[in-house]
């Protein structure tokens, strides 16, 4: 088993972890193609970690254009089992202000264009998403981000919508009246993947703007957005690093995402072809061997 046990995905201005020894970069290959960019592999708080900038070294990727399955692939390979995201979002609710920190517990998809399995290729598996954050990371993750003195939302409903453009005012206020409380690009086809390949996976939702929704802000830049990721990022690091703390002083994977194959796993064993069993054997190897 691999001692790199905690993956963190750097969301929009988080390109590095601050503090963090660093050991390798480390380009991984995967059937899907490439990661958005080497994983840098180094010492923090005491644990191995895995750092992956979402959208490559200097924001290179739209959110369309991440290698999702890529990206999650490669800390599956790495022997990763709890992912924290950092990302960007725009807040649906008033209450819920620039640089406060959302760590939902639900999803809903507005995606069009996005592959967000691993399965497929003659291998059928239908994963439970009914709680598709790890439900003992999102206590960790709140916990974390209370003590590094941020203002903590815990719970709440992602929008995931495709981009790169932001919302209209009508899809806005449509989003505000089913209840949803952030909006982002990026987090819902990680959360799909990482249960899949059985990892906890915890979004870390920095909130930057009011989207266009709010009457007496001006609606949502790329500009206004990047002065308020700047306030954030070093909130984040800080977060992550109390994360880490209480990850190691409360290992247990006894959680839902430990064992989400098991009974997922629906194609008759003799039917799947062997380069698809070949392929995703990091993911399915303790329950098909190819």
């Amino acid at each position: 088993m691999s001692d790199i046990r905690i993956g963190v995905i750097g969301g929009s201005g988080l390109y590095g972890m601050e503090g963090m020894t660093v050991r390798e970069e480390r380009r991984i290959q995967t059937p899907f193609g490439d990661p958005s960019e080497a994983y840098v592999i180094g010492e923090l708080e005491g644990h191995l970690v895995a750092f992956l900038p979402r959208h490559g070294k200097g924001h290179r990727l739209l959110p369309t254009e991440l290698n999702y399955r890529a990206n999650l692939y490669g800390f599956k390979v790495l022997g990763v089992e709890e992912i924290v995201s950092v990302s960007a979002v725009g807040s649906l609710k008033i209450e819920y202000k620039p640089t406060d920190i959302v760590v939902p517990d639900q999803f809903f998809d507005r995606t069009r264009h996005r592959p967000d399995t691993f399965f497929g290729n003659g291998l059928v598996a239908h994963v439970s998403m009914a709680k598709p954050i790890c439900p003992r990371l999102i206590d960790i993750a709140a916990d974390a981000a209370r003590a590094a003195g941020a203002t903590v939302h815990r719970g709440g409903t992602y929008v995931c919508m495709e981009g790169p453009q932001f919302s209209t005012r009508a899809e806005s206020e449509v989003y505000r009246s089913w209840g949803a409380d952030i909006i982002g690009m990026t987090n819902l086809q990680e959360a799909k993947l990482a249960r899949e390949a059985e990892m906890c996976y915890v979004s870390l939702s920095m909130v930057t703007d009011y989207d266009c929704w709010h009457e007496e802000e001006e609606a949502v830049s790329g500009v206004s957005v990047m002065e308020v990721i700047g306030q954030n990022v070093k909130m984040s690091q800080e977060v992550v690093r109390q994360m880490l703390r209480r990850v190691g002083e409360a290992h247990s994977r006894d959680c839902i995402c430990a064992e989400a194959l098991k009974y997922s796993l629906i194609t008759e064993r003799s039917l799947i072809p062997a380069e698809t069993l070949q392929a995703l054997a990091p993911i399915v190897g303790k329950y098909i061997k190819s």
